[in-house]
């Protein structure tokens, strides 16, 4: 038997970065993705954002890549939320997000991270965390390479 244990925190948002997690159905979304990603054998340890976006950490079975998951997630979320009519126009995630890699050794962080979105979010908004996110990770944007 093979033994893997990876950590991937994903973060991605709404279609044009639309407020449609609102407060009284944001924690009903969660759930859905949690409960689906189980039946999906997607393991979800931690699950949270804010209005525009989410935040997942993950732990990637051997044969999952990050496409698929994110395509299990986004797909079936929006699907759902879409029939079941939980914002009052169509509902979309954005197609792009970011992952990277967490250490282990920093796992209780990005889940406390995660967990404390709404009151980070009173204080930095979405667009600046995403920025210092690839930042950090040391990504650079394409507009910036003729920089």
């Amino acid at each position: 038997m093979s033994y893997i244990k990876v950590w991937l925190h994903f973060v991605w948002s709404t279609k044009d970065r639309k407020p449609f997690l609102t407060d009284d159905i944001r924690q009903k979304v969660f759930q859905h993705i949690r409960e689906n990603a189980r039946e999906k054998g997607i393991f979800i340890d931690f699950i949270n954002g804010y209005v525009e976006h989410a935040h997942c950490l993950i732990s990637p079975g051997s044969d999952q890549t990050i496409e698929k998951i994110m395509q299990l997630i986004k797909g079936e979320s929006s699907f759902w939320i879409n029939k079941t009519g939980l914002c009052k126009e169509k509902f979309a995630w954005q197609d792009d997000y970011f992952v990277v890699s967490v250490s282990e050794n920093v796992v209780d962080n990005v889940r406390d991270y995660i967990k404390n979105q709404e009151t980070h979010h009173k204080e930095k908004s979405f667009d600046e965390e995403f920025e210092n996110f690839l930042k950090r990770a040391g990504f650079q944007r394409f507009e910036d390479k003729n920089d």
